[in-house]
């Protein structure tokens, strides 16, 4: 996993990515719903980095992860310019929402969304923090997808592969088990996992 330093630099220069994607017709990536903690309000500090929040000394709770990955078309060219939004509840399972009522507790130094845009290769990468289970809901990350107009946005969610919840997430095993495979990352032991998205032609 990347060092703070090194993670802000590959925001900075562009997100490369150690490898590329390999061309070849792939299957769009499966849209899942929204849900129903969209932020209301986006936060100031929206950047990659949701582990810490400018202007607070604090950090996450939680085990720091990091997504990377790039937004391509289904022959694997890659989408500059994609706008990638992500927002997830925090390491105990809370959203910061007006409309959460989970008694599950808050976390405060959690910036919880965050916006990057992906470079001339398609990629993007977050450092973010494993969200909790909570209710009938898998440990997942809220995905939206913007390419350039008037190219439709996509909303999908991530889930994590080895979760004892998977098997009787809502959403998720409503899915055939080639979307399942498309939409749950395996994570290495140095935190990283990586999630392709595939929009569908405009």
């Amino acid at each position: 996993m990347l060092t703070r330093r090194e993670f802000n630099l590959t925001l900075a220069g562009g997100l490369v990515l150690a490898t590329t994607p390999a061309l070849g017709a792939a299957a769009p990536t499966p849209a899942q719903t929204r849900g129903p903690f969209y932020p209301v309000e986006r936060p100031a500090d929206t950047d990659g980095d949701l582990t810490h929040i400018v202007g607070r000394t604090g950090r996450a709770r939680g085990t720091v992860i990091e997504v990377v990955g790039h937004v391509l078309e289904t022959d694997g060219r890659p989408v500059a310019g994609a706008t990638v939004q992500i927002w997830q509840a925090n390491a105990a399972g809370r959203y910061d929402h007006p409309r959460e009522r989970s008694s599950a507790p808050a976390d405060p130094d959690f910036q919880g969304f965050a916006e990057v845009t992906t470079g001339t290769d398609g990629a993007y990468r977050f450092r973010t923090v494993k969200p909790g289970a909570y209710d009938s809901r898998a440990p997942h990350i809220h995905f939206m997808v913007k390419g350039a107009p008037p190219r439709p946005a996509l909303v999908t969610q991530m889930y994590f592969a080895g979760e004892r919840q998977n098997a009787s997430d809502v959403l998720l095993r409503g899915l055939t088990e080639r979307q399942r495979e498309a939409l749950t990352v395996v994570f290495g032991a140095d935190g990283s996992g990586r999630f392709d998205i595939v929009l569908a032609p405009g």
